[in-house]
């Protein structure tokens, strides 16, 4: 099993990255999110790491903290939920919000994703809310359900989710209410 990689950043493009580790390239696929924080080529990079292994390939994917690379790996151990769909559910939201989503029981979040469907967000729910209650402090007045109303606000407006999810992650912690939310990543949005 590998569990993290360090070494030069070799490529990139919006599915995966290439790092060499003393002169092996390993290809690492990842989301949107984690693919736009890493480093150009040449520079180091550190990765957290999932080795996924199927009867016709092996694929690496990897994460920049070791906090997202579990919950991965809480989501593919659910019937099916596969790397793609889970990296889908890593691209909606940061991983705090998506274990909120989940002790509050708020499908919202999973369904949103290509190949989510209703059933399968109940699923995942069923299975990761008893593992999750305990460590996870769901927050006051639930910003968590706000900022999976604003996602959805933006989306549908026709910005990426990329991008979306990039600036609600930049906005203050005090910002509650979706309709700021929307207001103000329609500002910072509107500036690039």
């Amino acid at each position: 099993m590998i569990s993290y990689l360090e070494g030069k950043i070799l490529d990139k493009n919006e599915k995966f990255f290439v790092v060499d580790v003393s002169g092996v390239g390993y290809r690492i696929f990842s989301h949107s999110g984690i693919l736009e924080k890493i480093p150009e080529n040449g520079q180091n990079v550190k990765i957290w790491t999932h080795l996924y292994v199927r009867e016709d390939a092996m694929d690496l994917y990897g994460f920049l903290n070791k906090e997202e690379l579990e919950f991965f790996e809480n989501l593919i151990s659910i019937s099916g939920i596969g790397p793609r769909s889970a990296l889908g559910i890593l691209e909606v939201a940061p991983v705090l919000s998506l274990k909120q989503a989940i002790v509050s029981e708020d499908e919202t979040f999973f369904t949103k994703v290509s190949g989510i469907g209703r059933k399968t967000a109940q699923r995942l729910i069923l299975e990761l809310k008893s593992k999750l209650a305990k460590t996870v402090v769901l927050e006051k007045g639930g910003s968590f359900k706000e900022m999976g109303d604003a996602f959805e606000a933006l989306v549908a407006l026709g910005y990426r989710q990329s991008d979306v999810r990039r600036v609600l992650n930049e906005l203050p912690k005090d910002m509650k209410s979706a309709e700021a939310k929307v207001k103000e990543v329609l500002k910072r949005l509107g500036r690039r």
